[in-house]
């Protein structure tokens, strides 16, 4: 059964490209939710089936942090998507996994690896 995997980031074209690598990856993809509104109605819906959440940080005028709380609660690992490396996380959030922009699909694979590996369900 293919990883099923929660995408969110507000940058329609790069959501679209991630996406993209995500199924060309073997990947299911839930998504892409460009709000946190949209993000957190994903996780309260499909929450017990992903096997993981990729989180672009800033989100418009937003962060992903309450949907990072959300998926934390579902026992869902997740790893923060940024240009900003780990400076740009808040200090909570520092112990996440970060997948920093840009990366490659080779990076990508890497980070659905981890998450699945610590999911533990596939």
């Amino acid at each position: 059964m293919a990883p099923r995997l929660l995408l969110v980031d507000d940058d329609p074209i790069l959501a679209i490209i991630v996406a993209d690598w995500l199924s060309e990856c073997g990947c299911e993809v839930v998504g892409p939710a460009r709000t946190v509104k949209a993000a957190l109605d994903l996780v309260e819906k499909e929450g017990a089936a992903l096997d993981g959440a990729l989180l672009d940080v800033a989100l418009d005028r937003d962060d992903s942090y309450p949907v990072a709380d959300a998926l934390a609660l579902q026992g869902v690992p997740y790893a923060f998507v940024t240009g900003h490396g780990l400076g740009g996380l808040a200090p909570a959030y520092r112990d996440a996994p970060i997948l920093t922009k840009p990366f490659q699909s080779e990076d990508l694979q890497r980070m659905i690896d981890r998450l699945v590996a610590t999911r533990g369900r596939r």
